[in-house]
């Protein structure tokens, strides 16, 4: 007997909501060229928690994985135009040091890390997620759903969460943020 397809875990309330979240973020980013410095910097604030909980709230899966790598959209051309604009919107406010990266024990001073870099990755993850997730098939969304949670386990959790705490900083500490007139658009 089969199941009715919005039994299926993908339609659950809490993929539908992470499926939003994600398409609103990926669009956001793509758009980084019609926000001001400031206005980008405290809107990623508030989509970097909301998207963190949408991904925690995500089910587990028991997931019979396809034996095909779900397929990706996102290429290296890509994701590099989007992060090359992304350095370009944050400027000299992109860097900051990282303390929470397990390699710093080997590192004889501090690891700089990249506010676009880790936007960037994210963005990779879901964008393909979502393209995926538009496909419709049942197997292909369940695979693009549990390659997406694992990634967010794995990897870009934590970017998110550094990310988060560089861009707290940005918005509550001294740093003007305000872009020079030479240029805005």
């Amino acid at each position: 007997m089969s199941k009715e397809p919005f039994t299926e875990v993908v339609y659950s309330k809490n993929v539908i909501e992470f499926a939003t979240v994600a398409n609103e973020y990926c669009s956001f980013i793509e758009a980084v060229d019609q926000f001001q410095r400031k206005s980008f910097i405290t809107k990623l604030q508030k989509l970097f928690p909301l998207l963190y909980l949408k991904a925690v709230l995500l089910p587990v899966q028991d997931l019979e994985m396809s034996d095909d790598a779900p397929e990706k959209f996102v290429s290296e051309e890509d994701y590099n135009f989007i992060l090359h604009k992304l350095e370009e919107k944050l400027g000299q406010f992109d860097a900051y040091y990282e303390v929470f990266d397990p390699s710093i024990q080997y590192s004889e001073g501090p690891l700089e890390a990249s506010i676009s870099e880790n936007i960037a990755d994210i963005y990779q993850d879901l964008k393909d997620f979502i393209l995926l997730y538009r496909i419709g098939s049942l197997e292909v969304m369940n695979d693009a759903l549990w390659e997406c949670k694992n990634n967010f386990e794995q990897y870009w959790g934590q970017r998110l969460v550094n990310g988060l705490r560089a861009l707290h900083n940005l918005v509550y500490g001294t740093a003007d943020l305000e872009e020079p007139e030479d240029q805005e658009d």
